[in-house]
């Protein structure tokens, strides 16, 4: 059988999608490869959400080896095929959450046929397929695809559409037979955790508590929901947190601590929303892990705006925050804004001061770790020989050092350093 190499890029929901893909591929027989120059077809499974990441994609696919087919995948293509159609090559070009529809995508490409695929989804993969995980320990599980969102600036909702959520017996099946595979760590994912279920009459805070019926030893770390969604069922979220096997963390983007921006944004809550939904949970999680996302330089965004995103970073004191510029995205309305326009280098200027700040808050707050003491899961390799990265309850990053093989298992660690983006550890008795 032909040999497969596939390419992800972006967010959890797409590595979730590749891993789909990889794993119905594998079952029907390929041959999935690490090197691009054993493959027949390379599938590059792309993000499309910022300008600089689409470029690096794009120079990607130009330097794929000749004679090798070349599908795109993922968002992009649904954002900017014409780009794609008029700068790369390609012998085919399908849109994200594709399933098992792939299997007959890629023997269409190698008998010779061009495809192109880019309907508007309004299914879903059944949550049961194979995948063939990019990490043996981590579960990445979709809950549901799209959201409830309108943001003038998000072209992702024009790639993976509008909301369609699977039921939370197809969730807890899901988790239940991944770690009887052997997965101690699950990611619950989408484009916006806390639109889940909205369409099918349940909600996140159902879905978490319904883990509570589940046997074993594992961790589940939830990923970014939207504040306004957040509102309405945030003490009973809080009280799913609760549960020993959900990480402290929460991802909670922010994007401006400007009303007008957000409102601009068509980002339906205001930075005291965003600031009363933090207090709540760190009266409840003192230790909690707090990550945001801001935009600077968005149109229409002043001086005073910008300064009001600082002035809420130093309120709220966010343990990570994900900085980006603003840029336009094709499809968005944002795209065809004109006024207000913010010089692109005061956008670099203000993207700079964000990000000491953020740096400045991070060292802060990852000081207040050290000798901490307690339990970590192992659940990566570091980037250094001989180095591991673990996760303790707030899913702090704790880098160790050891010659074994400590991938999944389960130690006791001292924190005896801190940095800015991790803490180090040593292994106790």
């Amino acid at each position: 059988m032909p040999t497969v190499y596939i390419k992800n890029y972006g967010c959890a929901s797409n590595t979730a999608d590749g891993e789909t893909l990889a794993g119905c591929l594998k079952q029907s027989g390929y041959t999935l490869t690490t090197n691009k120059t054993e493959a027949d077809i390379i599938i590059y499974n792309t993000c499309a959400v910022k300008g600089p990441t689409e470029n690096r994609i794009i120079n990607d696919i130009k330097q794929t080896p000749k004679n090798k087919k070349i599908l795109i995948a993922g968002c992009l293509p649904k954002i900017n095929y014409e780009r794609l159609n008029k700068e790369v090559p390609f012998d085919g070009v399908i849109g994200p959450a594709t399933g098992e529809k792939i299997i007959n995508i890629v023997k269409h490409i190698l008998d010779g046929q061009k495809i192109v695929a880019l309907t508007t989804h309004k299914e879903k993969p059944p949550l049961t397929l194979p995948k063939l995980q990019t990490n043996p320990i981590i579960s990445i599980i979709p809950i549901n695809f799209g959201c409830l969102g309108s943001c003038t600036y998000c072209c992702v909702v024009h790639a993976r559409g509008h909301l369609r959520s699977y039921s939370i017996p197809e969730i807890i099946q899901r988790i239940q037979t991944d770690y009887t595979t052997g997965c101690q760590e699950f990611w619950i994912t989408s484009q916006d955790t806390a639109s889940y279920g909205r369409d099918i009459k349940t909600n996140l805070a159902d879905l978490l508590c319904a883990t509570n019926s589940l046997k074993g030893n594992f961790h589940i770390r939830v990923g970014m929901m939207t504040p306004n969604l957040v509102i309405p069922m945030q003490n009973r979220l809080i009280t799913a947190f609760e549960n020993q096997r959900l990480f402290k963390f929460l991802h909670l983007p922010v994007q401006s601590g400007d009303n007008k921006v957000l409102a601009d944004m068509h980002r339906v809550y205001t930075p005291e929303d965003f600031q009363t939904i933090v207090e709540a949970f760190r009266a409840v999680f003192p230790d909690l892990t707090l990550s945001t996302d801001v935009i600077v330089g968005f149109p229409g965004e002043t001086p005073e705006a910008f300064d009001n995103t600082l002035k809420l970073l130093k309120k709220t004191q966010p343990d990570i925050t994900n900085v980006s510029k603003f840029f336009a995205r094709p499809k968005t309305v944002a795209w065809n804004i004109s006024d207000g326009l913010v010089d692109q280098e005061e956008i670099k200027h203000r993207s700079a001061l964000t990000a000491e700040l953020a740096k400045e808050i991070s060292t802060g707050r990852n000081k207040t770790w050290l000798g901490w003491r307690g339990e970590v899961l192992v659940d990566e390799p570091g980037k250094v020989t001989n180095s591991w990265i673990s996760r303790n309850f707030a899913y702090k990053p704790i880098v160790i050092k050891s010659p074994e093989m400590l991938l999944g298992k389960t130690l006791r660690v001292e924190v005896i350093e801190t940095l800015v983006t991790y803490l180090k550890g040593k292994i106790i008795k």
